[in-house]
């Protein structure tokens, strides 16, 4: 097999891109066993319930769920175990410290194979209020109006 280059995205978390304020990213590996990885190159996997927590000078990734390989025997993984996640010593304290401020969160953002390596985007947030997620998508409904007005407006002035 031939070894891959750049980065191939398997899955999003976008809810927690609504819930949470994002402070700070992080990007880390994976212990996995072969059958996920298998399962995973398949595109199959889902971040949404996913969360972080700190155990001592570890990081254990919970909730992610990847589900069981389709060609896999009785060596198949548990879809939702706990998988230990690959970070720096200083990563780890850094992420244990600022964790610890009442609010805040590590949750999962994208997961992704990166030259054939299976990584995830982790980020340090805040939990967001009702009324800040209202704010957030009145801008990007205001953005996405005044883009759509710029692009009527060009295409007016190429036919004229």
């Amino acid at each position: 097999m031939a070894k891959e280059k750049g980065r191939k995205l398997i899955a999003q978390n976008k809810k927690a891109r609504h819930d949470y304020a994002i402070i700070d990213t992080y990007e880390a590996g994976l212990v996995l066993t072969g059958t996920e990885v298998k399962s995973l190159r398949q595109g199959r996997a889902s971040l949404v319930d996913g969360f972080v927590q700190l155990d001592g000078h570890e990081a254990w990734l919970h909730n992610v769920h990847v589900p069981e390989y389709s060609q896999g025997t009785w060596t198949n993984h548990s879809a939702r175990r706990k998988r230990k996640l690959l970070l720096h010593r200083a990563e780890i304290e850094k992420l244990e410290s600022k964790s610890q401020e009442s609010g805040h969160a590590i949750v999962p953002l994208a997961l992704y194979f990166k030259d054939g390596r299976a990584k995830i985007e982790i980020a340090l947030a805040r939990g967001k209020k009702e009324y800040d997620k209202r704010q957030t998508l009145r801008e990007k409904q205001d953005r996405r109006e005044t883009d759509k007005a710029v692009s009527a407006v060009r295409r007016r002035q190429q036919h004229a």
